[in-house]
């Protein structure tokens, strides 16, 4: 996620994988390849009230994406309920869609908090023959007709080259997420092993944070006071690290504009309004753009067409992204999410720049 959320329980570790895109496309519709199966919902004609449940509100991310659901939901032609905040709270998560099944919704959208927590939920979800999408993180385990994510490896690659590419040796920090998360796990890894990989005179240190505003800030801290001579920074989700990793650096005396003597390079993750602002101001160089409006829109796409009773192959679509199939045999729609600079940070394309 982009950025997501906290307080999780400790989960076992499972690989991280996406799998190679598979041959041929069956019948190309609006969103990649498709084919008719019957009845996936509860009425399997794809009416019926669908349950949104968001991760959390702290995050200007998710904030973003809660005001594009109603939007999204209405051009997609979903009848979606109000949406729900789990509040970072995995546990209250599963108590949430429990109380959306128990509402009667034909579908569920959903932003996990914990990759393996929520099979719980998706486990009572199949009971009741109600279609699940994933949006943002992908499950673990249980059953969902698709996951609508950004290629968080790819976050982290392009961290990575980013930042060995302007900072030549020396150390560099990435700001991890919650590790319970795939994402948080794709990120980390993916930052660690390309900088070993292509940049092996970039040392690298880490700050476990949880998604936590809080945890990020102190622990950083901690982190400048032993190593004063940290060159770049990654933030894996600018929605809650970025205030508080430039107020460090401003309470320290270390946040100096791009050009100027001392600027540590930093690229984050989210594409939401603030970190375009910082990128003009030379605070930051740069950040992925997570589609916040598309992970509204698909997530709408798919699971009316869930609803109708309608699957997905593997392959490319007609929106610029691919379905590959995750080692769990789940299908995700990975959809692209640019890496922003002051090049085309204005680019009004942008979802970042068409939101107060």
């Amino acid at each position: 996620m982009p950025g997501t959320p906290a307080r999780k329980q400790n989960r076992s570790r499972t690989a991280r994988a996406v799998g190679a895109v598979a041959g041929a496309t069956l019948l190309l519709t609006a969103c990649g390849s498709t084919k008719d199966t019957g009845a996936a919902g509860a009425d399997g004609g794809g009416s019926g009230r669908v349950g949104v449940i968001l991760p959390l509100l702290t995050s200007p991310f998710w904030q973003s994406y809660n005001d594009y659901v109603p939007k999204m939901a209405e051009s997609e032609g979903v009848d979606a309920l109000k949406t729900v905040n789990s509040n970072s709270d995995p546990s209250q998560q599963i108590t949430d869609i429990n109380n959306q099944l128990n509402q009667g919704v034909k579908g569920l959208v959903v932003a996990p908090l914990d990759s393996a927590a929520i099979e719980a939920g998706l486990d009572q979800a199949e009971r009741k023959g109600v279609p699940v999408v994933a949006v943002d993180v992908a499950p673990d385990q249980g059953k969902v007709a698709m996951v609508v994510r950004a290629d968080n490896v790819a976050y982290g690659e392009k961290a990575c080259d980013y930042l060995g590419k302007n900072v030549t040796s020396g150390k560099v920090v990435q700001i991890m997420g919650d590790l319970a998360s795939v994402n948080g796990r794709d990120r980390s890894e993916a930052f660690r092993a390309c900088v070993k990989k292509n940049f092996p005179k970039l040392e690298v240190l880490e700050i476990p944070a949880k998604w936590e505003s809080d945890t990020a800030a102190s622990k950083l801290d901690t982190l400048l006071n032993a190593n004063p001579d940290i060159k770049g920074i990654y933030l894996q989700a600018g929605g809650v690290y970025l205030a508080p990793t430039l107020q460090t650096l401003k309470s320290k005396g270390m946040l100096k504009k791009a050009g100027q003597d001392g600027h540590i390079a930093i690229v984050s993750n989210d594409g939401i309004p603030q970190e375009y602002d910082a990128i003009r101001k030379g605070e930051i160089d740069a950040t992925v753009s997570q589609p916040a409006d598309l992970y509204a829109k698909y997530g709408m796409y798919y699971i009316r067409a869930a609803m109708e009773g309608k699957s997905f192959e593997p392959g490319p679509t007609d929106h610029d992204s691919t379905i590959v199939k995750l080692r769990s045999g789940i299908l995700e729609d990975q959809l692209p999410a640019p890496l922003v600079t002051k090049d085309n940070v204005d680019d009004p394309k942008l979802w970042g720049n068409t939101v107060g």
